[in-house]
């Protein structure tokens, strides 16, 4: 697996260039999402709601919820309990206004926490989900351990991440519209010039398919599928916890 290039200050840890990166870009996070998408990754969330909602769960947690997007949409679920956690204050605040302006304040409870420490008992949560947010992990398996740790047995564990096409021409044609297309789009709506670089950059060495697949099941993971999604640009996985 490639490396990624440090994001701005290589005296940083991984952990703090990306908080500090969405930070920067959370006033127009939103957005700019929407155009670099195409609009596409709204339909991805809702086939993640979709998923969880056949569980029925009471209580749902939502990992690097950034702006609540996904938190917001978990919602649908009918869950009476659901949490937003994210490493960004910066993120946060925005997420917290649209909570608020969806009058699900009494729903949604959004919170600054590392998804490396969650702060969290063991076996809480009936649901949890993580949107493009485990590629920005600082170390995956505790991450992912973590996860595992405050999922209740038979919970389900839902993650929706970019993924690189396999076949001729979608692969070429993204490797050209990641590579370049991509942080030249971020470039003119952030301020901050070397963020959707980075977020391009990291995208393409992520292990994704049968690979995260794989490290599921080594850290406890039962039942892992994987469901790829608009030509393979995008892949949702789907666990449960023994």
């Amino acid at each position: 697996m490639g490396k990624v290039k440090p994001y701005k200050d290589s005296d940083l840890k991984k952990k703090e260039q990306v908080t500090k990166m969405f930070d920067n870009i959370s006033g127009g996070y939103d957005s700019l999402n929407r155009v670099i998408s195409f609009g596409i990754d709204i339909k991805w969330r809702n086939r993640v709601v979709a998923m969880v909602k056949q569980s029925h769960p009471e209580s749902i947690l939502d990992i690097a919820t950034g702006t609540g997007d996904l938190a917001i949409s978990l919602a649908k679920t009918d869950a009476p309990n659901i949490v937003g956690l994210d490493i960004s204050s910066g993120m946060l605040e925005i997420g917290k206004k649209k909570v608020h302006e969806k009058k699900l304040d009494n729903r949604i409870e959004m919170v600054l926490g590392d998804s490396e420490k969650l702060p969290f008992e063991d076996h809480t949560f009936d649901a949890i989900t993580v949107a493009f947010g485990v590629r920005n992990f600082e170390d995956l398996d505790q991450g992912l351990s973590e996860i595992l740790r405050v999922l209740k047995p038979g919970g389900i564990f839902v993650i929706l991440e970019t993924s690189v096409p396999t076949k001729t021409p979608f692969k070429q044609g993204y490797n050209l519209y990641t590579k370049h297309i991509m942080p030249l789009i971020g470039k003119l709506f952030s301020k901050d010039k070397s963020a959707y670089k980075y977020l391009s950059d990291s995208a393409s060495v992520f292990p994704h398919g049968e690979a995260l697949n794989n490290i599921l099941r080594k850290i406890g993971f039962i039942q892992v599928e994987n469901f790829p999604q608009t030509l393979g640009v995008a892949t949702i996985y789907k666990s449960s916890k023994k």
